[in-house]
């Protein structure tokens, strides 16, 4: 469904839908949404809607030459970088999550790191990973080291969701840069 918007019955079938991740061994980064929202169920694409600034921001930061398109997700791979969610299931809000299903996720999302090992986890929302990490005064940025999986470091960076309207997009780009420079600008891929 590249580049083609939804229809209303589309969107209502992909509530409590899964999409695959973008993920594989060796990442430079793991970028972790909260869940995937209807729009993203429905194509199948990691932040899919318009008005989410993810693309937007991996861009401007520097992540990437151009700005990709939610469909070219798989492109992330070879640059050293992929996409998971902390709870699977979709949903037209994130609130519409339990707490149960953040403390589950938060477990399986351990879980995919210690599998998966990349330099960098990125967890995009602060209340949910609050919630799935049992961390409730955590603030944006780089984790304590204390709260890292294995070697892997911890960073929250804001929601890229259009309706996170504390960040703007420039904001939100300074905050992916930070991450990016910290993992080594020029490394495509991880060096064991």
């Amino acid at each position: 469904m590249a580049g083609r918007k939804p229809t209303v019955e589309e969107l209502a079938g992909a509530e409590g839908s899964t999409i695959p991740d973008v993920i594989g061994p060796g990442l430079r980064v793991l970028f972790c949404g909260i869940n995937p929202g209807l729009w993203s169920g429905a194509t199948g694409h990691h932040f899919a809607r318009p008005g989410n600034r993810f693309w937007p921001a991996l861009h401007r930061s520097g992540f990437t030459e151009r700005q990709l398109r939610p469909e070219e997700q798989e492109a992330l791979l070879e640059r050293g970088l992929g996409i998971t969610n902390v709870a699977p299931r979709t949903t037209a809000k994130a609130e519409e999550l339990s707490r149960q299903e953040l403390l589950e996720g938060g477990a399986a999302l351990r879980a995919r790191v210690e599998r998966y090992r990349p330099q960098a986890l990125a967890v995009l929302g602060i209340g949910a990973y609050r919630t799935a990490f049992g961390r409730p005064k955590a603030v944006l940025g780089r984790q304590d080291e204390a709260q890292w999986i294995g070697g892997t470091e911890v960073w929250v960076l804001p929601n890229p969701s259009g309706l996170n309207a504390h960040y703007t997009l420039d904001a939100l780009a300074d905050r992916f840069r930070e991450l990016r420079l910290a993992v080594g600008a020029g490394d495509r891929r991880r060096q064991r």
